[in-house]
């Protein structure tokens, strides 16, 4: 049943994404409810459903840890539902490309960095792309700096996003996430960030992900990881052929 404070924002293959700007607290919220499947049987799909949830919830809990990630606020009982901070920004998909490409960049360099620190926590994220990053601005900075990040103004000012400070990405959406230590797993990981930037920032999705792989470096398994991440885009482009 959807109460009447919340509205769909999202509806993907496994669950439903909800906007509750009441939550008990006068708080906006984001709810995640996974749904029934009717192809499946229904005592599978119940414990399918719960599985992903606890999963999803554990991940973000240990990833909080590390980056930037969404609060979680509860779990339901049934476990089929997560209530989550609301991370008031903006899609990466939608504006990485509004910003002037040194400060492009900077942000994928942060990504980079960020995915390293998960991976070294043996954290899989399993859907890396820019739909699944938020850009919030800093609330410290004054009007004229807001509108540079906004991509209102340009001129000769450097932009505010110069100082990293001044922004933060947060990595959302973890169902297809999961824990491994192997750096196969964490290798694919980067290669779907690698394909995300190649179909949705095409302009310069190269000098970008170089960027990735730069920020990438910090990680303790960094080399080996580039090392196997080159034998996956070579199969990659191997079955593109056929």
């Amino acid at each position: 049943m959807i109460n009447m404070s919340e509205k769909i924002i999202q509806r993907g293959a496994e669950a439903l994404i909800f906007l509750d700007k009441y939550d008990g607290n006068s708080e906006t919220s984001i709810i995640k409810r996974r749904v029934k499947k009717s192809y499946r049987l229904t005592d599978i799909d119940e414990e399918i459903r719960k599985i992903r949830t606890r999963s999803e919830a554990k991940l973000l809990a240990r990833a909080s840890k590390i980056i930037d990630v969404p609060e979680i606020k509860n779990v339901s009982e049934d476990s089929k539902q997560i209530s989550m901070e609301f991370i008031d920004g903006k899609k990466l998909s939608e504006n990485l490309d509004l910003f002037p490409l040194e400060e492009q960049k900077k942000i994928c360099n942060m990504i980079g960095q960020n995915i390293a620190k998960l991976h070294d926590s043996d954290i899989i994220h399993g859907d890396l792309t820019t739909s699944n990053m938020i850009f919030v601005k800093n609330n410290e900075n004054n009007d004229e700096d807001k509108q540079i990040v906004n991509g209102e103004k340009r001129g000769d000012k450097k932009s505010v996003l110069s100082k990293l400070d001044y922004f933060k990405i947060y990595f959302i959406d973890f169902g297809l996430g999961f824990s491994s230590h192997k750096i196969e797993d964490k290798a694919v990981d980067l290669h779907l960030l690698r394909q995300a930037l190649e179909a949705r920032h095409f302009r310069h999705w190269e000098v970008l992900f170089v960027e990735v792989k730069d920020g990438y470096s910090s990680s303790k398994n960094s080399e080996k990881v580039i090392e196997q991440l080159k034998k996956v885009e070579t199969r990659g482009r191997y079955k593109s052929n056929y």
